[in-house]
């Protein structure tokens, strides 16, 4: 399996993660500071405690997403590496969808979620069984949402670019996949309409037999996905 991955857009994302979070760590320690030098200037140090604490927040917010490892693209890497490499895995190199993998047969839309704790999927909905320290972190982490209904939204937006901007695109065959990424995870999951699979599950429900895309197809498919791309 090839890996593509946009390495200029994680190294800024990075970056901003620790330029916010040491710059709303300053702003507090300045805001604490403040009040012992200038008597004063009460509301200017309220002011900064509310702006740094903000900015704090913000950068560990990113820093968890971007910073942390291992992150998504990682662990997805490790669990496809043994595929051949006319499978090819896109990251974040499309608006439609963060990881996206092109395989002989088709583009599959990965929708990866890195949380720990326990989540059920059970009459159409998601619920999260969530332990104390999880509560603790749940401002500055990643929330569950419906990552089922991001990745249908994500494979809707791939199909009406597929239709629009690639010859015979609206036959190309397109899936779509969540994948918890997180080792910690416990997932249950009862009749979902597409597959939710723990990361080490993932080669199970990745296309591997079945009609081959025309070769000049997938030489389009490809050419629209690393369009914007570049190799890491």
């Amino acid at each position: 399996m090839k890996a593509i991955i946009d390495a200029r857009k994680v190294a800024w994302r990075s970056r901003f993660a620790n330029i916010a979070s040491l710059s709303g760590l300053f702003t507090l320690l300045a805001a604490t500071l403040l009040p012992y030098f200038l008597p004063r200037s009460q509301l200017l140090a309220s002011i900064l405690m509310i702006v740094g604490l903000f900015t704090a927040m913000v950068g560990i917010y990113f820093a968890n997403r971007w910073v942390r490892k291992p992150r998504p693209e990682m662990v997805l890497d490790g669990e496809l590496k043994s595929l051949s490499n006319s499978y090819r895995l896109y990251h974040y190199a499309h608006k439609a969808a963060d990881h996206i993998l092109l395989t002989p047969f088709g583009v599959t839309v990965l929708e990866t979620v890195n949380l720990e704790g326990r989540f059920l999927y059970k009459n159409g909905r998601w619920k999260e069984y969530m332990r104390l320290g999880r509560a603790l972190r749940y401002i500055v982490e990643e929330h569950l949402g419906d990552p089922i209904k991001a990745a249908l939204s994500s494979q809707e937006f791939l199909r009406r670019e597929f239709g629009q901007k690639i010859t015979a695109g609206e036959a190309i065959p397109l899936n779509a996949v969540v994948v918890f990424t997180h080792p910690r995870c416990v997932l249950e999951v009862d009749e979902t309409p597409i597959p939710v699979v723990k990361a080490d599950h993932l080669k199970r429900v990745i296309p591997q037999k079945g009609n081959k895309l025309p070769e000049a197809l997938y030489q389009q498919l490809q050419a629209f996905l690393e369009a914007k791309q570049s190799p890491d």
